[in-house]
């Protein structure tokens, strides 16, 4: 297939589709990094008119990674619904991006169509994108879970708790969940990345986390981001776990470097099914990322967007509660500053809720990428008008443990009110219960954590 154009009298010719793909990317550090970024904003442009003219079924027929050789590859192809995939198929990219933005479009459609792409088709259309198409597109497509609440319903906005510790104190964390739940921040869930990824440290704080949820009745669910093979033995152990967590990457081997597969996954989740806690039916967390793949050598010359866009496919295979992207914690060699930042949350955000998973995102940055906190609640005021379903919430926005900056437990409170967004339902009628909020607004009583010890 020719892939050429011709642009203020120059010619553009790309050699492939993994080529055209990347060219055609928005301006990413990581992408620069890998040798396959656009070199001027006019060959960006060039790639783009060329990758509109191209029909779905190439990408569909060109994944980052040949079907025999990458078992992320065969989940998502093999997942494909061919008859779908057959109306399709001939739309070129640009048709499908007008289709995606078009009024007559409903959500319904929208999922229905998204049952035969690939996400390598996705990632396409993605780049076609500007920032605002990102938006009006992913807020089109709400998507729910219910794990012992309900995500993602319209006109919710959820809040992880994250209380996270430098040594695990279990102390230290129980004072942090008490004050994000004064602010109403623990409706997603109530989750902590562990210092301490052995079993006994992590079953020790489901343990204090459930106690927590029962003492107080709490519609919501714990969560320990350790390992999956550490959360497996706690399932296993009786330990009450409430969400099963995972980081992906978008490759075999990317997802070899986290020390998972297919298979490992696949067994979590059915031990989820059986020993979790809650009523469900979704009991999965997964977390991803721009530039992982990169990191570990892991991206077979592809661009970090394709690849983000295949650990969404990854995830959809196991109906999880919750995803969400950690845009701006892999540091600047990958998303270089807040704009770059912001692109990838908008694109990951739209990604993941045309893939048909609930999607949230981790609002964040490093210290050392060119990016402030302003940058930051700038994106998590597009991502709520994009329907997102959830932020990260954590003291003063500042994570002591991971040394990285994100949305605070006020965020998501301000957020509700400047969009008229409500906590999930189950949540709200708990947080009235106890004179935390009234007609949707927090009350007097909320943001002291002292409340919770008065009892």
């Amino acid at each position: 297939m020719l892939l050429r154009t011709k642009l203020h009298g120059k010619t553009y010719e790309f050699p492939d589709i993994r080529l055209l793909m990347g060219k055609a990317n928005e301006e990413k550090s990581g992408d620069r990094l890998a040798g396959v970024s656009a070199e001027t904003a006019a060959e960006r442009v060039a790639a783009k008119l060329v990758l509109a003219e191209v029909p779905l079924w190439v990408l569909h027929d060109n994944p980052a990674v040949p079907y025999e050789q990458d078992e992320i590859t065969r989940l998502i192809m093999d997942a494909v619904d061919e008859s779908i995939y057959n109306e399709i198929k001939d739309w070129t990219v640009g048709e499908f991006r007008e289709w995606l933005l078009a009024d007559t479009t409903s959500a319904d459609m929208i999922r229905r169509i998204s049952n035969g792409i690939t996400a390598e088709m996705i990632a396409g259309v993605t780049k076609l994108m500007s920032n605002l198409d990102l938006m009006y597109a992913a807020k089109k497509i709400p998507v729910s879970a219910h794990c012992n609440n309900t995500i993602g319903a319209p006109g919710t906005l959820s809040s992880r708790n994250q209380p996270n510790h430098p040594t695990d104190s279990p102390e230290g964390i129980r004072a942090e969940i008490y004050e994000g739940l004064s602010y109403g921040s623990g409706d997603s869930v109530i989750g902590i990345n562990p210092v301490d990824d052995s079993y006994g440290s992590v079953a020790r704080l489901l343990d204090m986390t459930y106690d927590v949820i029962k003492t107080w009745n709490i519609p919501t669910q714990n969560c320990l981001l350790a390992h999956v093979t550490t959360q497996m033995k706690c399932m296993q152990s009786g330990s009450p776990v409430g969400l099963v967590f995972q980081s992906l990457a978008g490759s075999q081997k990317g997802n070899d470097s986290f020390g998972i597969s297919v298979g490992m996954i696949d067994e979590a989740y059915e031990m989820a099914k059986k020993y979790c806690f809650p009523e469900g039916p979704n009991f999965m967390y997964f977390e991803t990322g721009q530039g992982s793949e990169l990191s570990a050598d892991a991206h077979n010359g592809w661009d970090q967007l394709v690849l983000e866009a295949r650990c969404y496919g990854f995830a959809k295979r196991y109906h999880p509660y919750q995803v969400n992207t950690v845009v701006g914690f892999i540091g600047p060699e990958y998303l270089y500053d807040a704009r770059q930042i912001q692109r990838a949350g908008l694109e990951d955000h739209f990604m993941g809720k045309l893939t048909g998973i609930p999607m949230g995102c981790d609002a964040c940055y490093t210290n050392h990428a060119r990016a402030d906190q302003n940058a930051i609640e700038n994106l998590a005021v597009m991502l709520t008008a994009a329907g997102c379903n959830y932020f990260m919430g954590l003291p003063m926005g500042d994570d002591s443990m991971l040394s990285y900056q994100s949305t605070s437990f006020h965020d998501a409170p301000t957020l509700r009110q400047l969009f008229k967004l409500r906590p999930a339902p189950e949540f709200e009628t708990w947080m009235v219960d106890l004179g935390l909020m009234k007609d949707g607004v927090l009350t007097e009583r909320a943001g002291d954590p002292s409340f919770f010890l008065k009892r």
